[in-house]
């Protein structure tokens, strides 16, 4: 059985009942690849109309980065845009990013939370709202990353019979990332628990 804290008020709490948490809270992050991951293939089987469930659409849209020579985080972030169509069925960029955020570029953060907006220049007319909504953020030093990023994996990979590489090859780059938190309130605290 694991050791717990003893306090029922956080302002009660004592260097010891930190050191309990911190040295249970690293054993937890550990398994945050894993949860991921499980997290991701909740969308296996799930079409919603479209013509490949949500999971091929997340591996197909990796694959494709990958197979282009993007770096792994940016195929981390090509395989977790949609992440959050589970829990965040109305704004879904943003659950990936939150869960995106403590490990990856701004540049990528920016992409996978404004990937939604980006990709309705595809489909948006067809459900009567404006195409061009991405337009806003023209001049954007993160504008062309994203609309290419859209254009080149995220568009495109709805295709059942594309190239799709399995969970398998990407769970090491999965496992590489989220390993070293860079963007984090918690970092000096880390530094100190090592």
């Amino acid at each position: 059985m694991h050791q717990r804290a003893h306090f029922t008020r956080m302002e009660d709490s004592t260097p010891q009942d930190w050191q309990i948490i911190g040295t249970e809270f690293r054993q937890f992050a550990q398994g945050l690849p894993d949860r991921v991951i499980r997290h991701l293939q909740l969308l296996e089987g799930d079409y919603g109309g479209f013509p490949v469930d949500r999971y091929t659409h997340s591996l197909q849209t990796a694959t494709r980065a990958l197979r282009d020579g993007r770096d792994e985080e940016y195929v981390c972030c090509a395989l977790l845009h949609d992440i959050g169509d589970t829990l965040g069925s109305f704004n879904h960029p943003d659950i990936a990013a939150a869960i995106l955020k403590p490990f990856v570029s701004e540049e990528n953060l920016w992409m996978v939370q404004n990937h939604g907006i980006f990709q309705g220049y595809y489909f948006f007319h067809h459900i009567g709202m404006n195409r061009d909504m991405r337009e806003q953020f023209r001049g954007h030093p993160h504008f062309e990353r994203t609309a290419e990023f859209c254009a080149l994996y995220d568009n495109p990979a709805f295709d059942a019979h594309a190239e799709t590489f399995p969970m398998i090859e990407f769970e090491p780059m999965l496992r590489r990332l989220f390993a070293q938190p860079r963007n984090t309130i918690y970092k000096a605290a880390m530094k100190d628990q090592a």
